[in-house]
């Protein structure tokens, strides 16, 4: 394979090559541009792209996926940037594909229940369609006003509803794609039931864009929930979490199981000025989301409080009674990134069983005590389905270099308990640059090599997003 072009090699005549293919006004060799779009929310890197483009279709996409083969320039798809890995960072001059204008709906079938949209659609907005049809996509997440489908499907996104609807992966029912070679690829069609081979497909779903660039997927919609009620509990300790989502699971369908400490908790009640859900101060909270068809249903979700606090777990509650309390509540795990930003957290977006996660989440907080005393640490994730979000805040006093610095001997660490608990070192964030030396505390080498020998099959020349996840085979 040929060395990629450095960024001084992007030449003014391909500069012209790419404003003939999407227009004047759609070529951007601006330095806010740069920083605008080659970039997602990791800090860690500068962002360098070479030139920025925003095609308007399938067939730009692919005539500059073409040109960068023959010029053999890199190229990074850019969708909502809201990525926490660095999976979209333009770093060493690429071409910057920028999603922003393909998101249109191209097709809603009601029958079949599936709406194929452009990728570059954010998330809300499919959302809100569905709710105009009387339908439901339930893959939901504190980025959903500008995080977008793509991307999403990119990186097999989950987020707070996974617990009862799974992830991306469970709703695309088909993908179109521009891969490494420039071809367009039109995968599954929509159809449930397709056995006709290898699906390529579940390939692109969660490649972080190193096979190709996601143009349009067909997505299903499912029925709207009923009224849905939101109960927030105090728990005493992290292992009474795991009593309080035993009984809620046995007793009744949850649509989310969310948790936080309390440290996380009180920042986000001065920043958002949410009020607290009770007076009572606990080391962690539970969020329990279920629908509420009848009063037996309510009914039952205060038997099962009752038993909690029977057992000794629980030590309050709150449950809402309107829809606007039900959103005050959500308010409390929703805005905790945000709210946390302003302290420059190094994270950790970690999976391991539920059934592990005390005895993981104990070692971890020795670990981070003993050898990093002045590291507060924020806990909050979907504890439902075994994704856990270690926040590690910055002190004060260091610089952010300092910090990303020591974090790494942090993460080196967890990594390592993380294998020992047969875990994973990313659960929905992806790997982008920020994970991609620890893959191999979760996968073999052998799963490593395979992954890049896919990668030689859809990206021969190595183009599409190098350096993340793998690094394309070298001859």
């Amino acid at each position: 394979m040929a060395a990629l072009a450095t960024p001084t090699n992007i030449q003014s005549s391909t500069i012209e090559k790419l404003r003939d293919i999407v227009g004047e006004q759609r070529v951007l060799t601006d330095e806010v541009s740069y920083q605008q779009y080659g970039v997602d929310r990791t800090t860690v890197w500068q962002p360098a792209p070479g030139v920025v483009v925003l095609p308007g279709s399938t067939e730009e996409v692919q005539a500059i996926v073409q040109l960068a083969n023959a010029e053999n320039l890199a190229v990074v798809p850019s969708g909502g940037r809201t990525g926490l890995s660095g999976g979209a960072v333009s770093k060493d001059g690429e071409i910057v594909i920028v999603m922003d204008r393909m998101k249109k709906v191209v097709e809603f079938n009601e029958i079949d229940r599936i709406v194929t949209v452009e990728a570059g659609m954010v998330t809300q907005q499919l959302q809100e369609f569905a709710e105009e049809q009387g339908l439901f996509y339930p893959v939901d997440f504190a980025s959903t006003g500008s995080s977008q489908i793509g991307g999403n499907i990119a990186t097999n996104a989950g987020g707070i509803k996974v617990i009862r609807y799974g992830m991306t992966r469970d709703w695309v029912m088909g993908l179109k794609v521009v891969d490494g070679s420039g071809n367009i690829l039109e995968l599954n069609q929509g159809l449930v039931k397709n056995n006709t081979g290898l699906d390529f497909r579940h390939l692109f779903i969660g490649s972080e864009g190193m096979l190709g660039i996601i143009t349009e997927a067909s997505i299903r919609l499912t029925r709207k929930p009923q009224e849905l009620c939101v109960l927030v509990l105090g728990v005493i300790d992290f292992p009474s979490i795991m009593g309080v989502l035993k009984t809620f699971n046995e007793g009744m369908d949850l649509t989310a199981f969310e948790f936080f400490s309390h440290n996380g908790m009180e920042r986000v009640i001065e920043h958002s000025e949410v009020p607290a859900p009770f007076e009572t101060a606990s080391p962690f909270y539970a969020l329990i989301e279920f629908e509420q068809a009848s009063e037996a249903d309510l009914e039952r979700a205060m038997e099962l409080f009752e038993t909690c606090m029977e057992q000794g777990w629980v030590e309050d509650g709150a449950i809402s009674q309107s829809l606007s309390q039900a959103e005050n509540l959500w308010k409390l795990r929703e805005d905790m990134s945000e709210t946390l930003s302003q302290w420059k957290p190094y994270k950790n977006d970690i999976s391991v069983s539920v059934s592990q996660m005390p005895g993981f989440i104990e070692k971890v907080n020795i670990l981070v005590g003993e050898q990093y005393p002045d590291f507060e640490i924020v806990w909050f994730g979907h504890i439902g389905d075994g994704n856990i979000h270690l926040n590690i805040l910055k002190p004060d006093d260091l610089s952010v270099e300092e910090f990303t610095d020591r974090c790494g001997g942090v993460s080196k660490q967890v990594a390592a308990l993380i294998k020992e608990f047969n875990g994973s070192v990313s659960a929905e964030h992806g790997v982008g640059l920020l994970k991609k030396d620890y893959l191999g505390y979760t996968r073999t080498e052998t799963e490593l090599q395979l992954m890049r020998q896919i990668k030689q099959v859809f990206d021969p020349k190595g183009i599409m997003n190098p350096g993340k996840v793998v690094d394309a085979l070298t001859s």
